[in-house]
C-alpha cells in the first residue's frame, strides 16, 4: 500500500501584495509541513493576486512573480508544492501552475483552457497553451520544462487541472491519468456564487474516481481585489468520494485542509478497468525527480466539518457569510477604519447595515482579540475585547428625515441600529431639501409642485442626504455603504447620488424578494452559532417605501414599479435567460395566473423601457459583490449599451404578443 497525505490551502491574497502574499504562501506551507502533508496544493495566482487584471501585461508583474518563486524554494525540502503564478514565454504570457519539489523547481504547466465567461477575462491576458505541446522556458538564468506536463516525484506522478480545465468537457485530468499521474492537483480561483459549493464537490469526487486518481483541490479565500468573493474551498478526495473538505468564509489568513489517499487503491482500479488506456512510448512531458514522496507516519484523516457546511446549501447562510467575509476583508483592505450607513427603516439599508454588523460579529468571533488586532491594528484593546465593543466603535447608522419621513421609519431605524448594536444618530434634513427647492424655484420663476415636478422633489430629498452621509464617512475614515439592491437598480429605481451614494454596495447583487425573505430568515433563525435578531420585526412587517411624496400619497414601491416578484422573474428571464420582452411575458403570464394578462404586459413593457433608459446609472453604482449568474453590474457581468433603441421595436410587439 502506497500512502500520501494530500494538503489543500485556501490563502486570503492581495493584488500586488508581494511581501503579503509571500508570508501567507511560506506560513501554508510550514503548517503543512508540520502536518506531515507530502504533497500541498496551492491556489491560482497565488504569487501575483488573481485580481490583477490589465496589470498581468506589466512586465514588472510576471517578473517580481518569478522572482518571489525563488524565494519559496528553500521552503519546499522534503515536501512538493503546486504554487499558481502568471508566466511569460514566447512573446505570450500564460497561468500557469509551478510544481516545486524538495527546493528545487521541477517545471510548469500551462493553462489550456482560460475561463472566458461571466465575470472571467482570462483569454484577455492569458493565452491557452496547445495540448501536448512542451517546450523549455528560460528565466532568471535557469531552464525549465513548460507546458503540457507531467510530473514523476520517485514513483509517484502528479499533474495539474488548473481551475476553469475541471469545468469543461475534455478534461486534462484523463490524459494526465494516462500518462502516470496518480495525484491530480486543482489550484482554483474560483468566485463565490449560490449553490456552487455543490458542483465543485462533484466534479472533485468525479474526477478522482473517473482519473484513477487522489484529487486535491484548492481556492482563493476572502475578497481579494474588489467585487468577487472567494469561499476558500479545499477538498481531497479520492476512489470517487470526498475525504475531507475544508471550513469556508474563514476570516484567517490561510486555512490546510488535508487527508490520507491510497495511491495503491486508485493504481489498482485502473488497472481493473478495461477502459483505461495509458499512455505507452517515451512521453516528452514528464518530468522527474529522484525523490520519494515521504509516507504518513501514522494513518489519519481530516474528517468533513460538521454544521451548516456539512449539509446541503442554505441560501441565506450563505449569503451572511459572504458578503460578510466580503465586507470585512474590503474594510480593511480598503484601510478604512468603520462603516456609514444612511438607515432609512427600510429593508434595504437594514439589510445593509445587518449585514456590516455581522461582518463585524463573525470577524471579532473567528479571530480573537490577538487576531483582530493583526487584521484592524489601529484599533485599541478594549475595542477588540468583544463583538458589541467592536460592532459600537466601528458601524455607525444615521436616520435623516424629512418632513414625508413616518415616525415609524423613524421607530424602526432606531430599534435595528439597537439590534445591531450599531452608533445611531438621527438628523432632521428638511431644511437642506427646502433650501434648494427654494433656490431653483427662484431661478425658474415658478413654485415647484407635487403636480408638475414630482420626480425631482423625491429625488432632490434623497439627493439631500448624501452630502452629510459622506461628511460623516470622512470624518470617520469609514466606508459609507450605498444601500440600493438588484432589482432597483435592474430599473433606475434609485436616485443617482442620494441612495446610491456609497464606495460599496454589499446587496447590489441580490434581488429585492430574496432579500425580504432573508430578513425575516434573520429575524427569526439567523447564521448558524450566531442566532436571530429579532428586532428586524419592525422592518419585516413593513411594506417597502421609499417615503419621497407626502404621505397622503401613500407612497409603495410596488405601486410605483410593479410587484417585486414579478419584476424579479422579468429580470431572471432577460439577464439570466436571455428572453425577448415577447418571450419574457408568456414566461411571467405563465407564472403569475393572478394577474390580468394587461397588467403583466403593462409591468413586462415597463421593465424593459426602464431597464434601457437607466444604464447609465448602473455604469456609475458603487461596486457590488457578484454572487449568481443574475448580476447588473455591467463591470463585471452584465454589460448593455447606454444608448440603444430602447428596444422599441420588442416592446411594441408585446401588444401582438
Amino acid at each position: 500500500m502506497k500512502a500520501i497525505r494530500l494538503g489543500a490551502a485556501a490563502l486570503n491574497q492581495v493584488p500586488f501584495d508581494w511581501d503579503g502574499n509571500l508570508a501567507r504562501i511560506l506560513a501554508a506551507i510550514e503548517a503543512a509541513k508540520a502536518s506531515g502533508v507530502s504533497v500541498l496544493c496551492l491556489p491560482e495566482m497565488c504569487v501575483t493576486g488573481y485580481g490583477c487584471e490589465d496589470s498581468f501585461h506589466a512586465e514588472f508583474v510576471h517578473e517580481t512573480a518569478w522572482a518571489q518563486l525563488q524565494k519559496l524554494l528553500p521552503s519546499t525540502k522534503g515536501i512538493a508544492v503546486g504554487v499558481g503564478l502568471p508566466v511569460f514565454h514566447g512573446g505570450a504570457l500564460y497561468n500557469a501552475a509551478a510544481l516545486l519539489c524538495d527546493g528545487a523547481l521541477m517545471g510548469l504547466s500551462a493553462k489550456k483552457h482560460l475561463a472566458g465567461d461571466g465575470i472571467h477575462y482570462e483569454p484577455r491576458w492569458f493565452k491557452p497553451w496547445t495540448k501536448g505541446a512542451v517546450d523549455t522556458l528560460s528565466a532568471g538564468g535557469q531552464s525549465v520544462p513548460f507546458g503540457d506536463l507531467c510530473f514523476k516525484c520517485g514513483e509517484v506522478g502528479v499533474g495539474f487541472e488548473i481551475c476553469e480545465e475541471a469545468w469543461v468537457p475534455d478534461r486534462p485530468g484523463g490524459d494526465l491519468a494516462a500518462r502516470g499521474a496518480d495525484i491530480i492537483l486543482n489550484p482554483s480561483a474560483s468566485h463565490f456564487a449560490f449553490g456552487k459549493e455543490e458542483t465543485r464537490r462533484r466534479f472533485v469526487a468525479e474526477g478522482s474516481r473517473a482519473f484513477g486518481a487522489a484529487y486535491c483541490y484548492a481556492n482563493l479565500l476572502g475578497n481579494e481585489s474588489g467585487r468577487v468573493i472567494y469561499d476558500g474551498t479545499c477538498l481531497v478526495a479520492s476512489e470517487g468520494r470526498v475525504l475531507a473538505f475544508g471550513k469556508r468564509f474563514g476570516f484567517d489568513d490561510f486555512s490546510l485542509t488535508w487527508a490520507d489517499a491510497d495511491l495503491t487503491k486508485n493504481r489498482m482500479a485502473k488497472a481493473r478497468s478495461a477502459n483505461f488506456k495509458p499512455h505507452s512510448g517515451t512521453d516528452p512531458g514528464l518530468v522527474t525527480r529522484a525523490f520519494s514522496l515521504p509516507e504518513p507516519k501514522s494513518r489519519a484523516q481530516a474528517f468533513p466539518l460538521a454544521g451548516w457546511e456539512s449539509g446541503p446549501s442554505i441560501k441565506e447562510e450563505e449569503f451572511c457569510r459572504a458578503v460578510a467575509l466580503g465586507l470585512f476583508d474590503y474594510l480593511r483592505k480598503s484601510r478604512s477604519r468603520g462603516f456609514v450607513v444612511s438607515l432609512s427603516g427600510g429593508a434595504d439599508s437594514t439589510a445593509v447595515t445587518c449585514l456590516a454588523g455581522l461582518a463585524l460579529r463573525l470577524a471579532s468571533e473567528s479571530l480573537g482579540p490577538q487576531g483582530l488586532s493583526k487584521k484592524l491594528p489601529h484599533l485599541p484593546p478594549a475595542t477588540l475585547a468583544d463583538s458589541r465593543a467592536l460592532i459600537k466603535s466601528l458601524l455607525v447608522c444615521v436616520y435623516q428625515a424629512t418632513d414625508n419621513s413616518s415616525s415609524s421609519s423613524r421607530s424602526a431605524a432606531r430599534a435595528v441600529a439597537s439590534g445591531v448594536g450599531a452608533e445611531f444618530m438621527e438628523w432632521e434634513v428638511n431644511a437642506i431639501v427646502t433650501a434648494y427647492t427654494d433656490m431653483v424655484s427662484k431661478t425658474v420663476g415658478r413654485p415647484l409642485t407635487w403636480e408638475k415636478d414630482d420626480i425631482s422633489l423625491q429625488n432632490i430629498q434623497a439627493r439631500a442626504r448624501g452630502p452629510g452621509a459622506w461628511l460623516l464617512a470622512n470624518l470617520r475614515d469609514s466606508l459609507l455603504l450605498a444601500t440600493s439592491d438588484r432589482s432597483e437598480a435592474s430599473v433606475g429605481y434609485a436616485t443617482m447620488d442620494g441612495d446610491t451614494c456609497g464606495g460599496l454596495a454589499p446587496i447590489g447583487g441580490v434581488d429585492k424578494c430574496f432579500l425580504l425573505s432573508w430578513l425575516k430568515w434573520l429575524e427569526k433563525t439567523g447564521p448558524e452559532g450566531l442566532g436571530p435578531i429579532p428586532a428586524l420585526s419592525v422592518v419585516t412587517s413593513q411594506r417597502p417605501t421609499p417615503e419621497l411624496r407626502p404621505s397622503s400619497a401613500k407612497q409603495a414601491a410596488e405601486k410605483d414599479l410593479m410587484p417585486y416578484d414579478v419584476l424579479d422573474a422579468i429580470q431572471r428571464a432577460f439577464i439570466l435567460d436571455k428572453r425577448s420582452p415577447a418571450e419574457a411575458l408568456a414566461e411571467v403570464r405563465e407564472k403569475f395566473p393572478e394577474h390580468t394578462p394587461e397588467d403583466l404586459k403593462t409591468w413586462v413593457g415597463r421593465f424593459f423601457s426602464l431597464w434601457c433608459r437607466n444604464q447609465w446609472k448602473r455604469e456609475r453604482y458603487a461596486p457590488s459583490f457578484h454572487l449568481d449568474d443574475q448580476d447588473v453590474d455591467p463591470r463585471s457581468w452584465c454589460r448593455f449599451p447606454i444608448l440603444s433603441s430602447g428596444l422599441a421595436k420588442e416592446i411594441k410587439d408585446l401588444d401582438a404578443a
